[in-house]
């Protein structure tokens, strides 16, 4: 059965330093709370892997990202999401 891994990093670090966290870890929320109060920001969804090792080399290749981008392209559902997340940035920018 796979794990549920979540990847946390350092704002524009662009994705080189990270780490990530057990999502079945009996300690994750203290753990996560840690992370964020040391800076470090959620990265992406959460990752299914069998191993942690399987988890960073899918979140070492943009795995997500591969996976919205597809879901985008297929689906109307996730354009509209897409064009939402890029309105929201324009907005966020004039401010």
């Amino acid at each position: 059965m796979a794990n549920k891994y979540q990847f946390f990093t350092i704002p524009n670090s662009k994705r080189q330093k990270f780490t990530y966290l057990d999502m079945a870890s009996n300690t994750f929320l203290e753990e996560k709370d840690a992370l964020l109060a040391q800076g470090y920001e959620v990265e992406d969804d959460s990752i299914y892997a069998d191993s942690a090792q399987e988890a960073v080399e899918k979140y070492k290749s943009n795995y997500i990202y591969a996976l919205e981008e597809y879901n985008t392209s297929s689906n109307p559902f996730y354009s509209l999401i897409l064009i939402y997340k890029w309105l929201k940035g324009l907005f966020v920018k004039a401010k």
